[in-house]
């Protein structure tokens, strides 16, 4: 797997039958104008340089890898966590968003559009606008914001123009559903910013890529603490960002077993769930092929998870690819479990995960109850506080 990079995706975006753009004509075109913008300016030097720069003095990189000592010694097994929760902003989102803005000032655009479900994506567009003097609009569902209220704050206070989604089920669907509409509006002035490796091409290609640091300096690190390999490498998969940004550190190591973890939801009925790649099949959606929660017309089926930034219907098209190749297993936790595993981090360890991180946490407890010998590094993507008040409502500070 030595050349993957350069062979996934293709000239035409796809990840074997998974991927491409599946766009209206005039917005295609936009589509080959970034893919071609893109091209030019990662591989030139001053974007590097720049890109570089402010990961180390903006966004605190590289993120420590940390040894679950209290964890560990009462499960059995060795769990270490890829502290993203540590990156500025609060989540791994915002080693793309970085690079997205500044392909968006590159190309001469007015205005960056986004989408947000828990509101982390949100903030580090946010953020990311207000560091290049960029305006900002982000589309979020109505349930979402009640859910999330800490980081529409921060989102407001950074700048940016929040936009309540009112429609459907007013979630993470129904916010990408607004702001594709809204670029679509005006593709030569905007930008599109997808929150996740998703969308149609360049963009699963451009995410994938940013994300690419945590899974490489996570490789370097472990070996550095411990002188071998993690056994297995684990993260929550909603639309993916986080899990192929650590995968990519070690796809090319066999020994190494990689776990994304879906959200089970409340079970395994349609509706109770956002199960994509367990319970999904290859359809299309928001301009891209891969496994889809969808009816038997093909349109989107409802989902649901307790992580506002998992309920989404269907899933990167790399990971369908790696799915399909057999390099990575996918494998689920339900509400239950993850906030079980919310608490027991929080009360171990000192650090309270985001709930979308918390799915990965739950299953490398189950992991390392297995494996007593065994090591699993878990990609923490995100910090808890934006769920706190979400938790204590309806959990209660105890997780009773």
């Amino acid at each position: 797997m030595s050349t993957y990079f350069k062979d996934y995706p293709d000239a035409e975006g796809f990840f074997g039958p998974y991927g491409g753009a599946y766009v209206p004509e005039n917005l295609k075109q936009e589509m080959v104008k970034i893919a071609e913008a893109y091209y030019r300016i990662s591989k030139s030097h001053d974007f590097i340089s720049e890109l570089r720069q402010i990961r180390k003095h903006f966004q605190g990189r590289p993120t420590p890898v940390y040894y679950c000592r209290n964890l560990s010694e009462r499960l059995g097994g060795r769990i270490y966590l890829k502290r993203e929760d540590l990156n500025h902003s609060g989540a791994h989102k915002l080693n793309h968003c970085m690079g997205e803005v500044m392909l968006a000032k590159y190309m001469g655009k007015k205005k960056v559009i986004a989408e947000t479900g828990a509101g982390q994506h949100g903030v580090a567009m946010a953020t990311a606008a207000a560091y290049f003097g960029l305006p900002c609009d982000i589309y979020m569902g109505e349930v979402d914001i009640a859910k999330q209220h800490p980081n529409v704050l921060r989102m407001k206070i950074l700048g940016a123009n929040v936009i309540p989604v009112t429609h459907g089920q007013r979630t993470l669907k129904e916010a990408v559903d607004a702001a594709f509409d809204a670029y679509l509006n005006d593709p030569e002035n905007t930008i599109y910013c997808i929150g996740s490796v998703v969308g149609p091409h360049p963009f699963p290609m451009i995410v994938r890529d940013f994300q690419k640091i945590v899974g490489e300096e996570s490789r370097t690190q472990f070996l550095e603490m411990t002188g071998e390999l993690p056994d297995a490498v684990t993260a929550c998969v909603g639309g993916g960002s986080n899990s192929i940004g650590i995968f990519c550190g070690f796809l090319d190591d066999p020994d190494v077993k990689l776990y994304g973890v879906e959200p089970l939801g409340r079970g395994t009925k349609p509706g109770d769930h956002a199960a994509s790649m367990t319970y999904g099949k290859p359809g299309i959606l928001h301009g891209f092929k891969s496994y889809t929660l969808q009816e038997e017309d093909g349109s989107p089926m409802p989902v649901y998870s307790v992580a506002s930034g998992l309920d989404y219907q269907s899933v990167g098209p790399e990971h369908a690819w790696l799915h399909d190749q057999g390099r990575v297993e996918y494998v689920t936790a339900d509400d239950k479990e993850t906030i079980a595993a919310f608490f027991e981090l929080s009360r171990s360890e000192g650090i309270i995960p985001a709930i979308e991180s918390a799915h990965a946490v739950a299953y490398a407890i189950r992991y390392a109850k297995e494996h007593p010998h065994g090591s699993i590094l878990v990609n923490l993507s995100g910090r808890g506080d934006k769920d706190i008040d979400y938790v204590a409502e309806n959990f209660g500070i105890l997780g009773n």
